[in-house]
């Protein structure tokens, strides 16, 4: 069955997004964009203030509580030769926590504008009196590992505050300005390290929220930063050939302990939340069989692992692990890719924007509901909703059929 997962095309998700149905800034209320609800074949035409009316008393909403960064810094060389340094994945201290309280010096994996122009030697950024220098020491694939150092009394994330820029979407085609310092974020956002917002969860207020608490249903937060690769397009032919990226997950002892209580139903708000909890479930079963480095997921790993166990046994393990450990936290790494033929394990409802065609994204939506993603999609590109990060979202119930 994998080799067949395997050969399936990218060009059979493929759909034409015409560049003017893509929200190039936000509507003025998070709650006022629309909403595209999918249960039982039926099609919705809904607003995100309608979300309460999706949840019930029982059930469990788990988000991103991951933070997004200045991750993009301008430098400039002696000559003048203008670099930016796009700061993706902490090097040295590896922990984003650590790496982020850093003083005089850290060091990230990034990418690199115009690295043509940078061949060696200390660039520099300034700006607000401080001065950030960074040198290139390494490279791994298409990224430099470069280090940071700057004298002000200041951690790195503080540095980044004050110099960086908000990291939005290369396809929104402009440069950030002030309104994306708040509404590229989350409004529940607590935990630094994404370059990248979990935009399912940009819908969200304070007032929505509340009401979604006041149907009975359980809030619930998961910690994944995301990674430029999730821009990443699959150029493969076929999806065997695309290598995922791996992003940071942080899973708590509480949210293991909502998860064994056996909520109604688990709805996942963004693709990232969903990818935490399939993974959080297979790793329980890697637990269970005692196999080592259970924390971490591969990309088709989940796809050989024995998958015949009801999800309590998988929080079981994990509930061992933690009482054996003292530890209120799991920190995790998953590739885990799903695409159409995965079977659902926890997740039964969806919160997700609209995603470009070809992407590792869309696969997941269509892996959730099947076949029917085309006609969720001609719905909503003939009924005039917005599309990607800024858009407007949907609520897709996973199918029966893909769940186990």
């Amino acid at each position: 069955m994998l080799q067949e997962l395997k050969e399936i095309k990218i060009e059979d998700y493929h759909y034409d997004l015409p560049g003017e149905r893509v929200a190039r800034f936000p509507l003025e209320r998070r709650e006022d964009a629309r909403l595209l609800a999918y249960a039982g074949g039926e099609i919705r035409d809904l607003y995100f203030c309608d979300a309460p009316s999706l949840v019930r008393a029982g059930d469990l909403l788990v988000f991103n509580d991951t933070r997004v960064v200045h991750a993009r810094l301008p430098f400039r060389k002696p000559t003048g030769a203008a670099i930016e340094v796009f700061c993706l994945e902490p090097a040295l201290p590896g922990d984003h926590a650590l790496n982020f309280a850093a003083r005089e010096a850290c060091e990230w994996y990034c990418l690199v504008g115009n690295a043509k122009r940078w061949k060696g030697g200390e660039i520099r950024a300034t700006g607000d009196g401080l001065t950030l220098r960074a040198t290139r020491i390494g490279t791994r694939g298409e990224e430099m590992r470069v280090r940071f150092e700057w004298d002000a009394p200041l951690s790195f994330g503080e540095v980044l505050e004050r110099l960086g820029r908000v990291p939005i979407p290369p396809y929104l085609n402009r440069e950030a300005t002030g309104i994306d310092e708040t509404r590229y974020q989350t409004v529940y956002s607590r935990h630094e390290g994404s370059v990248a917002a979990p935009t399912a969860g940009l819908h969200f207020s304070e007032e929505l929220l509340r009401q979604v608490r006041a149907t009975g249903a359980t809030l619930a937060e998961v910690t994944l930063h995301v990674g430029a690769g999730t821009f990443k397009p699959v150029k493969a032919g076929q999806i065997g050939e695309h290598e995922m990226h791996t992003e940071r997950v942080l899973f708590s002892r509480q949210l293991v302990d909502q998860l064994a209580r056996a909520p109604r139903e688990v709805i996942a708000v963004g693709t990232t939340s969903a990818r935490s909890l399939e993974s959080l479930y297979w790793m329980g079963v890697k637990r269970l069989h005692g196999l080592p480095a259970f924390n971490t997921l591969g990309q088709w790993e989940a796809y050989t692992l024995p998958g015949g166990h009801p999800a309590r046994e998988a929080w079981g393990a994990l509930a061992r692990w933690f009482d054996e450990e003292g530890a209120s936290r799991l920190e995790a790494r998953s590739t885990l890719m799903i695409v159409p033929g995965y079977k659902f394990r926890v997740v039964t409802g969806l919160f997700t924007n609209f995603h470009q065609p070809r992407s590792t994204l869309l696969l997941l939506v269509a892996a959730a509901i099947g076949e029917e993603w085309r006609r969720v999609y001609d719905h909503a590109l003939t009924r005039g909703y917005r599309f990607l990060s800024y858009g407007d979202g949907s609520f897709l119930e996973v199918a029966k059929d893909n769940r186990v």
